[in-house]
């Protein structure tokens, strides 16, 4: 059974709720089949998925945005709802992650995503990315080496990490000195809208 919708969820994506939920429907329904999500998460899909996803939207800017490791489409697809303004190439390794978000940019009508089926390191980008986003992907420390090479200078790391995001920012201090990362910090999201606040680590590449 798929989660309820929450009530914040049409204040989150305003004009493009509907879009979201397409999107939640055909996860929800499909996710474990294919493999995207395990057995229990369509009944927690909405509050601890798509709306944790889509509070990184406001972070933002118009450009070109990469997400690392988009698997499922989260978070890269439900910021690609929420952001129409923003230009997102979907970085993938495994062809059937790959086939589902071609598949859903297509169907849902986002002609703002590109997917490439590639590792990280070997991404085939046409320019330096603006802003890099990945969620669940790896500690700080083997990411940051991964993806502060795909950013332009000036361009941000905006990542998705877990309550342990402290001793991973402690773990990587020798990977941010070497990727020359400033003003970075670890933004809270979400508190007193959604059940479970989204941890964000934010850094501009010098």
């Amino acid at each position: 059974m798929i989660e309820a919708e929450p009530a914040g969820a049409a204040s989150l994506f305003g004009a493009r709720i509907d879009v979201a939920r397409d999107f939640a429907d055909a996860l929800g329904g499909r996710g474990e089949e294919l493999g995207l999500i395990g057995p229990l998460e369509a009944e927690r899909l909405w509050t601890r998925h798509i709306l944790n996803c889509v509070l990184l939207a406001p972070l933002l800017r118009p450009g070109l945005v990469g997400d690392i490791g988009s698997g499922a489409g989260l978070p890269g697809l439900v910021l690609a709802i929420a952001r129409p303004d923003v230009e997102f190439v979907l970085v993938e390794p495994m062809e059937r992650r790959v086939d589902w978000l071609r598949s859903e940019a297509s169907r849902l009508g986002l002609d703002n995503v590109r997917v490439e089926r590639s590792r990280a390191e070997d991404a085939p980008l046409v320019r330096q990315l603006d802003q890099v986003t990945a969620r669940a992907v790896a500690a700080l420390s083997k990411l940051i080496p991964l993806t502060a090479p795909l950013a332009r200078v000036g361009g941000e790391l905006v990542f998705m990490k877990g309550a342990r995001i402290g001793d991973e920012v402690s773990a990587a201090a020798k990977q941010i000195r070497t990727a020359r990362l400033k003003d970075q910090e670890v933004l809270l999201l979400g508190e007193g809208i959604v059940p479970e606040s989204t941890r964000v680590f934010r850094a501009t590449v010098g």
